[in-house]
């Protein structure tokens, strides 16, 4: 019977070339739209690191003059001081910590020779454990090197490529500003979106992966990064680590709703035993986990989830008219249907008639839907965004554009086909 319907729906559809194109079309421009934005959306809110984000902390303490503070209404900031990172860090009450600042880098393997710019991140030995960072050649260095000072870098693989011919170059070394730092380590390729681990501290949120990483305490001795953030005071404007400023990440793995507990019981003490000492004013803390800290931070664009909402609004728009023209498209077959009933044709087979009908239409408007979406991609990665150049069609976005197509041409078809199917022969064949 399926090819039986198959092959009714296909002489339907031929014998009304104008209104088939319509259809499928109308369709089409719906698909495309809201593949384009859902591509986009997924990008942007998808989860950096699956599996592991709910395990992943972010303490928040705040170290801001009393001036305008209200209990339970200030959300302390994103980042700490050097001084108060370096305590909690010290303390090592987390299953992996790590802390987190970034500079813009230029990178050469000797002094004269034009550098590679791109972004540097200056962390700690768990940064790469903790966050799954998956290495090309070599690894991470170690807690030692961190306390030695070491100047180690860990490059990515595409500086790599350009440096060393995509070459093992572990052992050699590159030049950062004038200094000279051992490789350790080479990552394969590795761009998490959203950039949570440092997306505020520079801005950059989205795009094709940090350059260097280097260890904070080497890179702060070389005079690289350390920029302040938000400063509440005066210091020595020539050393980052003893101005009041908040501009260090600091990230904890906690194993357990116990760890988690344990931890939040710790900052909240920590917090009281500044104010007690005169250092802190405010006693507002906070352990947001990965998922809680993108939402916090707004890092997906509410732009994007704007016109995502809009783009399957048309979509709907496109179904009802899809609705429309199947309808009228069934009215002007009244008589034919009546026969068919007339022959044995119960109203179950009618039913399937122009369902298979819109399967067909829905068919044909995801191959086109999947070329304006590839349309629209295109159009995206040519605006001046900064995720834009990461907007193509993976393979799950291909299949969801036909599930999707067919998933709407069968809706749209669900009342015509109902109406087709409740046509009495004898009136049909009466007036014919």
């Amino acid at each position: 019977m399926f090819g039986y319907y198959l092959d009714l729906a296909v002489r339907s559809l031929k014998h009304n070339k104008v209104l088939t194109l319509l259809m499928v079309l109308t369709l089409a421009l719906g698909i495309g739209a809201s593949i384009t934005t859902l591509t986009v959306a997924t990008l942007l809110s998808g989860n950096p690191l699956p599996g592991k984000s709910g395990r992943l902390f972010h303490p928040q303490i705040d170290p801001f003059p009393q001036d305008g503070y209200v209990s339970g209404q200030t959300q302390p900031p994103f980042t700490l001081t050097y001084r108060d990172a370096m305590n909690l860090l010290q303390l090592h009450r987390a299953d992996r910590q790590a802390l987190v600042s970034a500079a813009t880098v230029g990178v050469t393997k000797s002094d004269g020779v034009e550098p590679i710019w791109g972004n540097g991140v200056l962390t700690t030995a768990d940064f790469f454990p903790m966050f799954d960072s998956p290495f090309q050649f070599g690894a991470g260095w170690n807690v030692g090197d961190d306390a030695a000072h070491q100047r180690v870098v860990v490059i990515a693989g595409y500086i790599n490529d350009q440096l060393f011919g995509g070459a093992d170059s572990v052992g050699r070394s590159v030049r950062i500003h004038g200094h000279d730092f051992r490789i350790v380590g080479v990552l394969k390729h590795w761009a998490p979106q959203p950039r949570f681990y440092g997306a505020e501290l520079d801005g950059h949120t989205f795009g094709d992966g940090d350059a260097v990483f280097m260890p904070l305490e080497a890179a702060l001795d070389a005079g690289i990064g350390g920029m302040p953030g938000q400063c509440f005071g005066t210091g020595d404007q020539r050393d980052p680590r003893a101005m009041p400023c908040t501009w260090l990440g600091f990230w904890v793995e906690l194993d357990s709703a116990e760890a988690v507990a344990h931890y939040r019981n710790l900052l909240d003490g920590y917090v009281r035993d500044q104010i007690k000492q005169g250092q802190f004013y405010r006693s507002d803390t906070a352990l947001p986990d990965l998922t809680q800290l993108m939402h916090r931070e707004e890092l997906v664009p509410h732009s994007v989830k704007l016109k995502a909402g809009l783009a399957f609004g048309f979509l709907l728009v496109c179904v009802v008219n899809t609705v429309g023209l199947l309808l009228a498209k069934c009215l002007r077959r009244s008589q034919e249907i009546g026969v068919r009933r007339a022959l044995g044709a119960t109203r179950g087979h009618i039913f399937a008639q122009f369902m298979m009908e819109a399967a067909l239409i829905g068919v044909a408007g995801g191959v086109l839907g999947l070329l304006f979406a590839e349309l629209g991609l295109w159009g995206t990665r040519h605006q001046p965004a900064e995720y834009a150049s990461l907007a193509r069609l993976d393979p799950k976005m291909f299949l969801l554009t036909f599930v999707v197509a067919l998933a709407a041409s069968l809706l749209a078809g669900l009342l015509p086909s109902w109406r087709a199917s409740g046509v009495a022969p004898a009136s049909q064949i009466k007036a014919g």
